[in-house]
């Protein structure tokens, strides 16, 4: 089996970050205007998405590239007041609590004699932020990473105390207003005059990126109970957002909000393709033979076991898998049952990998069968037309390497998930038209990413590394992504409220980072 993914040719220019320019050159005498919004004081509500969260960190150059730190850029040039962010103490990104570091650094891009290494590496160093060191606020930036939308108005989610037992959040308790505060309450303190609300994405985001092993909590209303990488209840979120909305618009003179992107349209869900089996003919005529044989074992076992003749035989035939050379789906587990008495099948065509797989594993077996030589000795007495025992069986079984549910997400896991997406894009968009908000089709700009989106001097994909859109964790933004997001975000608010704030040059903002200072 061949390599399973052979990265792009990286190009020199538009890969390695840069400081941006906050917004186009102003012609002389050109005056901009706010139209019916009010900039003067800008809180920015949501997650890592709104934080400037990159590269699996939260960093001071992340941070710098925030969407709400570019769109303040441009809110200044009509009035926009300063705009505060509760800055890391470094760009190592890591997290320190009473000394010992509890989240790591920042993912970067070695390089050997120049060549790029895959995968990213941590960036070397002990990181200075250590989160029991209160800031002085407050913030504009009220982006907290890790936040569902629940946790917005979750009182006492930034008590540093109930960091160890994970009640509280490691980045929110660093700018707390107090022990007992929530996100959406010091959010309000500040008297905003315009928002951005970007969350709900975490909310499913965690039950994707562990490959559906966590619950799919619709229809169970008490989020208390849900664990990291559970999907949120559609009902919860929408009265969750609602109850934010209220209080933000009683405030506000306007806003800004976003709904969901799709997952499949991120790298961490598309790099590694299910169909990356790649095979000789005789490799694939091995493994063919291999799945005949099982099914043949298993016809006889299913009828040793009471299942009549003519049900065993349709029952086994599923796992007659056939391979041809060149590209293949993997193997998949799948829940044992009735229909599925043996636990595994092929990969279905709109399945995926997630970006975290142990691609090595895969070139070894991993995915289809491990060959051992007892394998086969067994399937060589099968040749000889000898019955192989209960427990000869059960070794051709075992051989099978299916891909684990901790991998991939499955046509079940997708589906839950989209759902659920739906739902929370119905509710933001609905909620936004009724108070009559800007709001940003973010799932329509990361499709359009995901194909591929020009601008004056280049294209931004979401290609793994060599894109420009995504960071080195295959999740969060570059720096241009976040600028695409902000210009969309002006777009939108231009449209909204008559202002004619101009958008950014895309061109200016960099990409990942390269070092070869790494652990």
């Amino acid at each position: 089996m061949k390599h399973i993914i052979n990265y792009l040719p990286f190009l020199a220019f538009g890969l390695i970050a840069c400081e941006p320019e906050f917004e186009n050159a102003i012609e002389n005498n050109q005056i901009y205007t706010s139209g019916e919004a009010d900039f003067t004081t800008y809180v920015a509500l949501g997650n890592s998405l709104t934080a400037g969260y990159a590269d699996n960190a939260l960093y001071q150059q992340g941070q710098d590239h925030s969407f709400p730190n570019i769109i303040s850029g441009q809110f200044a040039l009509v009035g926009g007041g300063d705009f505060t962010q509760p800055l890391m103490a470094d760009n190592l990104g890591g997290l320190m609590y009473n000394g010992n570091q509890i989240l790591p650094n920042r993912l970067v891009l070695p390089s050997d004699a120049g060549e790029p290494v895959i995968p990213p590496q941590p960036l070397a160093g002990i990181p200075q932020t250590e989160i029991s060191t209160k800031l002085d606020g407050p913030f504009n930036n009220m982006g907290v990473p890790g936040a569902k939308s629940f946790h917005l108005t979750a009182p006492g989610y930034g008590n540093p105390a109930g960091v160890p037992s994970q009640e509280a959040n490691p980045y929110f308790a660093r700018f707390a207003t107090s022990e007992n505060a929530t996100v959406i309450g010091d959010a309000l303190a500040q008297d905003p005059s315009f928002f951005s609300l970007w969350i709900g994405n975490n909310d499913i985001l965690g039950y994707a990126t562990s490959g559906g092993t966590g619950e799919n909590q619709t229809g169970n209303t008490d989020p208390s109970t849900y664990a990291d990488n559970d999907i949120t209840d559609p009902d919860v979120f929408a009265g969750i957002y609602s109850q934010l909305i209220e209080g933000l618009t009683t405030i506000a003179s306007g806003g800004v909000v976003y709904n969901i992107p799709n997952l499949t349209d991120i790298p961490f869900f598309t790099t590694v393709p299910n169909n990356a089996l790649e095979l000789d003919a005789a490799t694939a005529a091995r493994l063919t033979g291999f799945f005949e044989a099982l099914a043949g074992i298993y016809t006889q076992v299913f009828i040793q076991n009471g299942v009549p003749e003519a049900q065993a035989q349709s029952l086994a035939a599923q796992y007659a898998i056939t391979f041809d050379e060149g590209p293949n789906r993997f193997i998949i587990e799948v829940p044992v049952s009735q229909t599925n008495p043996l636990g595994f099948r092929q990969m279905y065509p709109e399945e995926l990998l997630l970006l975290t797989i142990d691609q090595a594993a895969l070139t070894q077996g991993y995915g289809s069968v491990m060959l051992s030589p007892e394998v086969r000795q067994v399937l060589g007495l099968l040749q000889q037309g000898e019955t192989p025992s209960t427990e000869q069986a059960q070794l051709v079984l075992d051989a099978v390497s299916g891909i684990e549910d901790g991998d991939a997400l499955d046509k079940t896991e997708l589906e839950a998930i989209s759902t659920a997406r739906a739902s929370y894009n119905t509710t933001i968009q609905g909620i936004a038209e009724a108070n009559g908000l800007a709001f940003v089709d973010a799932e329509g700009l990361l499709q359009q990413v995901s194909q591929g989106l020009s601008f004056p001097g280049g294209v931004v994909t979401s290609e793994f590394v060599t894109g420009g859109g995504f960071s080195l964790d295959g999740v969060h933004l570059t720096p241009r992504g976040y600028a695409l997001v902000a210009n969309e975000t002006i777009r939108a608010i231009n449209t909204t409220y008559g202002s004619d704030l101009p958008e950014v040059n895309i061109g200016n903002f960099g990409t990942i980072n390269f070092s070869d200072n790494v652990n």
